[in-house]
């Protein structure tokens, strides 16, 4: 079993967050639907409901990443539930002990959601095949599989700004073949009908074979963010830069980089995404990155509402439309 029927119980339900494949667009409104609802919980005085008392969230991070661990904290506690963030360089896996039998003591504890990032594809998908049925699994990345919640609060993002998806030409700039980010985003735009779907970057970071994605690759970066709607810039990590195959950070911004003079190609109204952390200068420069297009920091925002809604969604705590 994959992680794309994984992640659905057997009365069809979502029970796990494990990848936006196999999502259908009404399983991806529903999702945007529900976020929109808890979005005003960040404007509030108190910032809680109670959807979540009595749960406990294990934040279970086994790669560095302040942005999201945040997020999934904040959300966890704005649902009120108890949250266990486990420093892995201090746990007994560090010393030797496997993934699934970490998960196992803390759900002995009555842990009930586990918010898993790991640097091995798959991770999250094999935990959440052996849990079991009271117990639940998002994936918070896991090697270069999957990161279904950052592509979420992006297309949650997009829609607050062009809700026609039929009509969006959306270009995704960068190292996409090694991008966990750029596959999930790639899923839920084509499960909501996005008009054309983009691939933009040096052959060495496209996948040789794009066959089943449902995009168009583009070698130039002038062409392929032409006329767009929205520019997702993906982070080039330097060590990408060591081969020959791939230029060093100055000629990469020089030929990839966005700047605002490229950011005139596409759609006046463009919208500037990128999912962090940015490499100024290299990817993106700041006038962009700082600009009235760019919604980077929009992006982390809304990062907590989506992560309220999908924890509320698979726990089946979050409240029935009317």
């Amino acid at each position: 079993m994959n992680d794309a029927e994984t992640q659905f119980g057997a009365d069809g339900r979502l029970r796990h967050c494990l990848t936006t494949e196999g999502m259908s667009g009404d399983l991806v409104r529903e999702i945007l639907d529900l976020t929109e609802s808890f979005a005003d919980v960040n404007d509030k005085a108190i910032k809680k409901v109670p959807l979540l008392r009595g749960h406990t969230v294990v934040n279970l991070f086994f790669e560095p990443s302040t942005r999201t661990r945040s997020t999934f904290e904040l959300a966890a506690k704005r649902l009120s539930a108890d949250v266990l963030n486990i420093e892995i360089a201090h746990s007994a896996t560090a010393k030797g002990e496997s993934l699934l039998d970490t998960v196992a003591t803390l759900r002995a504890m009555q842990c009930d959601l586990f918010v898993l990032r790991h640097p091995e594809s798959g991770a999250a998908g094999q935990v959440a095949r052996h849990i079991g049925d009271r117990a639940h699994i998002i994936n918070a990345g896991d090697g270069e599989h999957a990161h279904p919640t950052q592509a979420l609060l992006d297309v949650f993002t997009i829609r607050r700004h062009k809700p026609d998806f039929a009509n969006l030409t959306v270009a995704i700039v960068g190292d996409v073949r090694h991008s966990r980010v750029a596959r999930s985003e790639i899923h839920a735009l084509r499960a909501l009908g996005t008009g054309e779907i983009r691939v933009v970057g040096p052959p060495a970071l496209l996948p040789a074979d794009l066959s089943g994605w449902g995009v168009q690759p583009y070698n130039d970066m002038d062409t392929g963010i032409a006329d767009a709607d929205v520019v997702i810039m993906l982070r080039v990590q330097k060590e990408r830069m060591q081969g020959e195959t791939v230029p060093g950070p100055e000629a990469y911004f020089a030929a990839w980089g966005l700047t605002p003079e490229r950011l005139a190609l596409a759609r006046p109204d463009a919208m500037v995404m990128h999912p962090g952390p940015t490499n100024r200068g290299v990817e993106i420069d700041s006038r962009v990155a700082d600009g009235p297009q760019s919604v980077i920091l929009e992006q982390v925002t809304n990062g907590i509402a989506v992560r309220m809604a999908v924890m509320a969604l698979i726990t089946g705590t979050a409240p029935r439309a009317a």
